[in-house]
């Protein structure tokens, strides 16, 4: 039995929003394991690309509520929903809703993250480049849509190097990595 989960309303938005909106946010299948990797790497300070409408940054903070969570989303509908669920939920401040392209607003960004989230539409290695030099040493990568095309084969082999990475997936399709940035 699946504990009850704390934002199914953001959830049910979200997939209420797609279909009138026609576009691609989807909540995350499972936003508990989220707060439960945060959890346990007493992370301080978390970063995700592609926050919809805020489900996942949600449970990031659920998880690691001393945190900060920056999370990145293009759509500007998104991130005035994002931010209005924020509010909602009492976590304005916690969580940092920048409007932006992943490429230009994480250069912005301050290295030192304990953990990152993509969850954008396609994965690519100049991308996950990126990622990899705003993560602490150890910290974790959470990557979704790794079957999602573009570039999602090579941003897959690049988590398999074991000079990088050391690298799981979470499913049998390979839809989903956990990995750890190596020193």
């Amino acid at each position: 039995m699946k504990p009850a989960d704390p934002f199914a309303d953001v959830r049910a938005a979200t997939n209420a929003h797609r279909t009138t909106h026609g576009c691609g946010a989807y909540p995350y299948d499972n936003g508990a394991i989220l707060g439960v990797l945060a959890a346990a790497a007493q992370a301080r300070r978390i970063l995700e690309l592609g926050t919809a409408l805020g489900y996942t940054a949600l449970w990031f903070a659920h998880g690691a509520p001393e945190a900060v969570i920056d999370t990145i989303e293009q759509d500007p509908e998104h991130v005035r929903l994002a931010r209005a669920h924020v509010e909602a939920c009492g976590m304005t401040g916690h969580i940092n809703v920048h409007q932006g392209d992943f490429g230009i607003v994480m250069p912005t960004l301050d290295p030192g993250y304990d953990v990152a989230f993509f969850d954008g539409y396609a994965p690519a290695p100049p991308v996950l480049a990126t990622l990899r030099d705003l993560l602490r040493a150890h910290g974790i990568l959470i990557s979704a849509n790794l079957t999602h095309g573009g570039q999602a084969n090579a941003y897959r082999s690049a988590l398999t190097d074991g000079r990088a990475w050391l690298t799981a997936f979470l499913d049998e399709d390979r839809e989903t990595a956990v990995s750890i940035k190596l020193a």
